[in-house]
């Protein structure tokens, strides 16, 4: 009588090919690169978000939110800070307790309290900053540190690498290249506008 099946080499075989397959799709999709970009993609939508909404305030109360019961003038650099700077205008004394210029005036949603960066941010890496250089035109930009390395090749091969400047509002271009180590003491950004 004749049986009929796989032996265990022949299963062995499929088994070890699967796995092979497995691996290299695991490879070509790298997960944590995927992660990475998606974390970079929000971070540069939030950034847009919060760009617009102080350009917006700015357009209703011909100030901007750090002018707002301060004492610096629209004109003056607005050094580099986090997002989490109740002068920034998202959060007020404290972003778990109270709504800033830019919630109060309606030009964020409340729900940006929840982002990343407004939340558990405690690393350079993990801030978006918000700072402006000296005069009448100059741009508000929104900078943070990109986690995927394909951005942050990008970001070195289109020259859009910047250090900033905490006190005067200043980015200042790095010059790098693909592949290079982000990890600085002082954090290299990315800004919108770029």
């Amino acid at each position: 009588m004749l049986k009929k099946g796989f032996t265990l080499v022949e299963l062995l075989i499929v088994i070890g090919l699967l796995g092979a397959i497995a691996l290299i799709v695991i490879a070509a999709i790298n997960p944590i690169e995927q992660a990475n970009r998606a974390r970079d993609t929000r971070f540069k939508a939030d950034g847009g978000q919060l760009i617009s909404a102080v350009e917006r305030y700015f357009a209703v109360k011909s100030e901007f939110p750090w002018v707002t019961g301060g004492t610096a003038v629209n004109d003056d650099p607005f050094g580099f800070i986090t997002a989490q700077d109740p002068t920034v205008g998202v959060c007020g004394t404290s972003c778990t307790a109270t709504d800033g210029n830019l919630l109060e005036a309606l030009e964020l949603k409340s729900e940006f309290l929840n982002r990343d960066f407004i939340k558990t941010a405690d690393v350079a890496t993990e801030y978006m900053y918000v700072g402006k250089s000296d005069g009448a035109s100059s741009s508000v930009y929104a900078c943070y540190v990109p986690m995927s390395k394909s951005n942050r090749d990008k970001a070195c091969e289109d020259d859009k690498v910047y250090t900033l400047g905490a006190a005067d509002g200043i980015r200042t271009s790095v010059t790098c290249a693909a592949g290079d180590d982000w990890n600085v003491a002082t954090p290299w950004v990315v800004c919108i506008p770029e």
